[in-house]
């Protein structure tokens, strides 16, 4: 099955799809099967792109306009297509720089290998950064582990909303973009410093 993805960036109408779409149907890709976001290529949050990546089965094939449309970044785009490799589905591009890619052709899953190799090859780096990064945190005497996530003025802040009974957490989870079980590592629900609070501080 050909299923389809199109993305314009704004979603204000100044940008509309019919172009994108129109491609894809007159390859062959059922409207019922084309899946559309208006925003920006850069966010994180494209819904029907979830959607269209959801649905895909084994022996379907990924078609898109151009590459761009896709991914929001070069490794974004990798790893969808190194996923995809995985799943046994098929990626075919109609246009752009990229038209060249149809991986269920011969010369297409050499494309699609090469995309492969640069995932491992991205993988390995994080690895390799970060293996050099612990040892070179034990040379200066520090320990591995998670930074903290709050500054010392947010732990304080912290304090002062919880003291106040009024204080929505759910609100104050929102301003300091944290979850809920992260605000009770520092503080408890009175406002209280706890471990991670008291280690921010530097209070034993």
């Amino acid at each position: 099955m050909l299923i389809g993805y199109a993305r314009v960036s704004k979603a204000d109408d100044s940008q509309v799809l019919d172009l994108q779409i129109d491609a894809l149907v007159e390859f062959g890709v059922k409207r019922e099967n084309i899946y559309t976001d208006k925003i920006s290529g850069v966010k994180d949050n494209r819904p029907d792109l979830e959607n269209c990546l959801k649905a895909l089965r084994e022996g379907d094939t990924l078609v898109v306009w151009k590459l761009d449309r896709l991914g929001r970044s070069l490794k974004h785009l990798i790893e969808i297509i190194d996923d995809l490799n995985k799943r046994n589905i098929g990626f075919k591009v109609l246009a752009g720089e990229g038209a060249h890619i149809d991986t269920t052709t011969p010369a297409g899953k050499m494309i699609f290998s090469i995309f492969a190799a640069f995932a491992e090859f991205e993988r390995e780096l994080i690895r390799e950064r970060t293996i050099a990064g612990l040892k070179a945190a034990r040379a200066r005497g520090r320990k591995g582990g998670r930074r903290f996530q709050l500054t010392k003025a947010e732990v304080r802040f912290l304090q002062a909303a919880m003291k106040n009974r009024d204080t929505s957490v759910s609100e104050l989870c929102k301003e300091l973009n944290i979850t809920r079980a992260t605000l009770y590592k520092y503080v408890d629900p009175q406002g209280n410093l706890r471990e991670y609070g008291k280690k921010v501080l530097g209070i034993k």
